[in-house]
C-alpha cells in the first residue's frame, strides 16, 4: 500500500486469531460457532488507487436492461417438489425440538434441492450475485414454520451471521416507530424511511417478503462493478477517492468492550492475492452520523471531495438499478460483495391490516468455503463479519422487537 495511506491511520485493536470464534462456548453459542463481528480492514493489506482496474469484465458486470424484461434469467419459482421438501425438512426440524439458533444442513435436510442450491451459492458469489425465490407459501404456513424454511435454506448458502448488538440471526424488517431523523442512535430498517444504495456487514443478504407495504417499500439493486465502471469513465476522481481508507463508519453504539464507536475504512476495496476482484462496502446512513464526533472534533467532518462522492455514487446507482417488487412469499438473496441495494420508503395499511414485514437473513461465506478473499483479519473465521456485541447470544424472534 502507498505510504501516505499509512502514515495517519491506527492500528487495529483487534487483533484476533483466524480461529478464535470457531471456538465458541456451546452453551452461549449453538453451533460453537461466534458471530466475528464489525472490524477495520488490515491497513497494511489494502490496495492504492492505481492498483485498480481501470474497467471490470465478466458476469458480475451486469446491466439492468439485461434483466428488466427477462425475469426468468433472474426468477427462480418454487416447484412443487422443492416446497413438499422444505416442508418436511421444516417440519422434522420443529419435531426435533432443535432451538432455532442452531439450525444447520445437517439439521434439515434438502437432499435433491440442495444441488441447485450450491449451483445458485456460486452464481452468488462468482456470478451475477442476485436470484428472487417465488412462492413460499407464508401465509399457509404460518410465521414460524416459514422461518423456519427460510433459514434453514439460508444454510446452504452461508453461515448465519448476529445482524445487531442483540444478536438477531433473524431479522425482521419492518416500522416499529422509530424516528428515522435520529440516524446516529437509529437502524433505518426499523423505520418506513427510504434506505440508500448501501451493503450490509455480510456476504449474502436475505429478504423473505411476510406482507407488503400499501405503498413504496421496492426494492432497487445495482452491480457495484457497472457502477465502478461507469465511475472511472465519467467521474474518476470519485472513484479514487471511494479506495482511499478515510472513510469513517459508524457503529451506532453497537461495540464491544473496548472498541471504538467508528470504524476507519474505504468503499472500495481489492481482494487479497493475484488477480483480486473489487469489493465494496457502503451505507451513506452511516457516514452521515457521525456528526456528534466530527463536531467534538473526534473524527474529521466529511470533506468536500467526499460529500460529492457520496453523492455521485448514489445517482450512479440511482442512474443504472434494476427495480424489483417482492410479492409476499418471495425470497431475494443477493451478494453484498458486489451488489448495492436500497428501498423506497412506504406507507404501511392502516391498522388492523398487518404492517410491511420482511424477514432477513445475514449470510457468511469464509474464504476458505469459496468466499472473497478480503483484506479483513477474519476472512477465514465461518461467521465473518455480521454485528457482535461481547458475547450476546444468538436468538432468533418470530417478530421484530
Amino acid at each position: 500500500m502507498a505510504p501516505a495511506h499509512t502514515t495517519y491511520l491506527p492500528t487495529p485493536s483487534h487483533q484476533i486469531s483466524s480461529t478464535s470464534n470457531n471456538k465458541a462456548s456451546k452453551a452461549i453459542f449453538p453451533d460453537g460457532i461466534k458471530t466475528s463481528g464489525q472490524h477495520a480492514p488490515l491497513y497494511d493489506q489494502l490496495r492504492p488507487y492505481s492498483e485498480f482496474p481501470k474497467e471490470i469484465a465478466g458476469p458480475t458486470v451486469w446491466k439492468a436492461e439485461d434483466y428488466t424484461h427477462n425475469p426468468e434469467r433472474w426468477t427462480h419459482p418454487f416447484s412443487p417438489s422443492e416446497i413438499q421438501e422444505m416442508s418436511c425438512a421444516a417440519d422434522a426440524f420443529l419435531a426435533s425440538g432443535t432451538p432455532l439458533t442452531g439450525i444447520t444442513k445437517e439439521t434439515f435436510s434438502l437432499p435433491n434441492f440442495r444441488k441447485f442450491l450450491e449451483g445458485m451459492r456460486n452464481e452468488l458469489l462468482n456470478g451475477k450475485g442476485f436470484i428472487l425465490f417465488k412462492g413460499m407459501p407464508v401465509q399457509e404456513w404460518g410465521n414460524k414454520k416459514s422461518a423456519v424454511a427460510y433459514m434453514g435454506l439460508g444454510t446452504y448458502l452461508g453461515y448465519l451471521v448476529s445482524q445487531n448488538g442483540r444478536g438477531h440471526v433473524l431479522g425482521h424488517v419492518k416500522d416499529l416507530g422509530d424516528d428515522a431523523t435520529q440516524i446516529d442512535k437509529v437502524r433505518i430498517y426499523r423505520t418506513n424511511a427510504r434506505q440508500f444504495f448501501h451493503a450490509d456487514d455480510s456476504d449474502i443478504v436475505g429478504l423473505l417478503c411476510v406482507a407488503r407495504a400499501l405503498d413504496g417499500g421496492e426494492s432497487d439493486i445495482v452491480s457495484s462493478h457497472h457502477v465502478w465502471n461507469t465511475l472511472q469513465r465519467e467521474n474518476p476522481d470519485v472513484a479514487e477517492e471511494l479506495t482511499k481508507p478515510l472513510w469513517y463508519f459508524d457503529r451506532k453504539g453497537e461495540t464491544s468492550k473496548g472498541e471504538e464507536e467508528w470504524i476507519k475504512t474505504s468503499v472500495f476495496y481489492l481482494e487479497k492475492g493475484e488477480n483480486p476482484r473489487v469489493y465494496s462496502k457502503w451505507d451513506p446512513y452511516y457516514i452521515r452520523s457521525l456528526t456528534r464526533f466530527s463536531n467534538a472534533g473526534i473524527i474529521p467532518p466529511l470533506s468536500p471531495a467526499q460529500k460529492r462522492a457520496t453523492t455521485v455514487l448514489e445517482e450512479t446507482c440511482l442512474h443504472l438499478a434494476l427495480h424489483m417488487i417482492l410479492e409476499i412469499g418471495d425470497i431475494q438473496f443477493l451478494s453484498n460483495c458486489h451488489v448495492l441495494h436500497a428501498r423506497t420508503a412506504y406507507k404501511d395499511y392502516p391498522a388492523p391490516a398487518p404492517r410491511r414485514h420482511l424477514m432477513r437473513l445475514w449470510l457468511s461465506t469464509p474464504e476458505d468455503e469459496g468466499g472473497w478473499k478480503l483484506p479483513f483479519h477474519d476472512s477465514a473465521e465461518k461467521k465473518r463479519g455480521g454485528i457482535q456485541v461481547d458475547d450476546t447470544p444468538p436468538v432468533a424472534p418470530e417478530d421484530a422487537e
